[in-house]
């Protein structure tokens, strides 16, 4: 008698086969993991439509914010299953998240690491009618004033968070922070002057050439293009290099021969003109790694953010 064990699965193999082949034959979806009208929602809306143009599929981008920007991840593998279709944004607190507080995922055995596209570029904002001119003179002020100025970002343990820490540790201040869900209530919240100070990619570029936000320092390793006269905190005397890169996965088991196309479209919409018009507008920086190296990386920074964890003291 036949085992029918193995005839399952030899047929479940024959059919996941057969699909990999003819995909896609639907729209895909691309879950987001910060809110609408961010940089990366807007660069990857653009490289979805990129994509899909070459796929012969759309992709359909949903903006998922949340948990730091675990949400996304941890929506798509409770409600996705590992054929492509459903696939989502992998921002880099998703691996030092799980150090910080319980989470419904294995962040490095649940996802595959389809690819890694980019960096944040992050910088220091306040309002144009601030006091400081310069890093080190809101960090006198703060220091002279411990917990009196607040600053938000766009969540407990993201790596604006991370950095604005480091930052104080290094000036030795106390300031508050306030962790918003959404980068318009950050954006809000400076303007309106319920908070002090915005630590956030460039989302908030637009505000600042209309002469409604002020850059006070660069937190990255390099001046942004964009605006070469406003220096970085290096260059300021504080040791600070903010960076944060993101990528696509999907869940775990997905078909080699589908991640491989998805790759291979990704990896090619990244230098389209197109898209590269869209980095520049954000002042992104390219961070390309292959599905191996991708894989390999979020290892080897998971093992990196547990040791900022426990330095910070974040674990709840």
């Amino acid at each position: 008698m036949p085992n029918l064990n193995i005839i399952f699965l030899f047929l479940f193999g024959l059919s996941q086969s057969v699909l990999a082949q003819n995909y896609p034959t639907k729209p895909i979806t691309l879950l987001h993991a910060y809110s609408s009208g961010s940089s990366s929602s807007v660069l990857l809306r653009t490289l979805g439509e990129i994509s899909g143009k070459a796929l012969g599929q759309n992709f359909v981008l949903e903006d998922r914010p949340g948990a730091g920007g675990a949400l996304a991840p941890t929506l798509m593998i409770k409600s996705g299953k590992p054929d492509g279709y459903t696939l989502s944004q992998m921002p880099q607190p998703l691996l030092r998240i799980p150090h910080i507080q319980k989470t419904e995922f294995d962040v490095l055995n649940d996802f595959t690491w389809i690819i890694r596209i980019l960096d944040y570029t992050y910088a220091l904002v306040v309002r144009p009618e601030a006091p400081w001119k310069t890093l080190p003179e809101l960090m006198k002020y703060a220091k002279a004033n411990p917990n009196k100025l607040s600053y938000a970002s766009s969540g407990v343990g993201v790596t604006m968070h991370m950095s604005m820490e480091n930052l104080a540790a290094l000036g030795g201040v106390h300031w508050v922070h306030i962790p918003h869900r959404q980068t318009a209530e950050m954006i809000n919240g400076v303007v309106s002057g319920s908070v002090d100070l915005m630590a956030a990619s460039v989302s908030w570029a637009p505000l600042v050439d209309s002469g409604r936000l002020r850059i006070l320092s660069i937190l990255g390793s390099n001046r942004i293009k964009r605006w070469p006269d406003i220096p970085t905190a290096k260059e300021q005397g504080f040791d600070i290099n903010a960076s944060s890169s993101y990528g696509i996965g999907g869940p775990k088991g997905m078909d080699p021969k589908v991640v491989k196309l998805l790759h291979d479209t990704f990896h090619k919409a990244l230098f389209d003109p197109r898209f590269v018009k869209v980095m520049d507008q954000y002042d992104v920086v390219r961070s390309y790694m292959n599905t191996e190296d991708y894989t390999r990386w979020a290892h080897e920074q998971y093992a990196s953010e547990k040791i900022v964890v426990e330095r910070f003291s974040l674990k709840q």
